[in-house]
């Protein structure tokens, strides 16, 4: 696989690009406590990243009543903005995208956070600039559905078999799949390797160094 058969390469963000997943599963916890509810375990809140919040805050909470899930999201925001500080970009993530830019790709993301989320992010780590287009869950569909990537190509106009989805859950892969655009999974975030093994992307990789191999292989 060499990634100049891609013209777009798109990101998930958390737990592909940015080292939150501890930290958005701790705080689906916590505000699972704070309403005095059920709390999952570490695996079932960090399965549900990269979904839409509320769709993540469903599967989270299921027993939850539907007009208490305002609520839930409240304290889940009151958590995740007073700790996000805390957490940074993945090693190598920064000099990997510098990279990809100098090769003349498009760079994309398609993320769970809301709009507000993404673009504090990006100001944080200061990669505003790098991409050429974002999606949030808050103003298309959530994932798995295809609108992000959908809406993403058309933006830039690159058809589905020159865009390359990469991803840390079985959302991303889904969503790369229901597009029908090629995915790379990445193990060192939210999801394991085997689960996303199990969807077939073009290779799973480990750490930022084995992604950053794959996608700068000479063509």
């Amino acid at each position: 696989m060499t990634s100049r058969r891609y013209d777009l390469i798109v990101f998930d963000w958390d737990g592909t690009l940015f080292d939150s997943t501890a930290l958005i599963a701790g705080c689906i916890q916590q505000a699972c406590r704070d309403l005095g509810i059920t709390v999952p375990s570490h695996s079932d809140a960090a399965y549900v990243i990269g979904l839409g919040l509320n769709d993540a805050l469903s599967h989270a909470a299921p027993g939850l009543a539907p007009e208490r899930y305002p609520e839930l999201a409240r304290r889940y925001r009151h958590h995740y903005f007073a700790d996000q500080h805390a957490i940074t970009l993945f090693d190598g993530v920064s000099e990997l995208l510098v990279e990809l830019k100098q090769r003349q790709h498009w760079l994309g993301v398609a993320t769970g956070k809301s709009r507000l989320g993404l673009n504090s992010a990006l100001d944080s780590s200061e990669l505003r600039d790098m991409f050429d287009a974002t999606r949030t869950a808050d103003e298309t569909a959530s994932k798995p559905h295809p609108q992000m990537l959908h809406e993403l190509m058309a933006e830039l106009g690159v058809e589905p078999d020159r865009t390359l989805m990469i991803g840390d859950t079985t959302h991303d892969l889904q969503l790369a799949a229901n597009a029908g655009t090629a995915a790379i999974g990445v193990s060192y975030g939210a999801h394991p390797h085997e689960a996303l093994q199990a969807l077939t992307p073009l290779a799973v990789a480990r750490n930022v160094a084995e992604l950053r191999e794959l996608l700068l292989r000479p063509a």
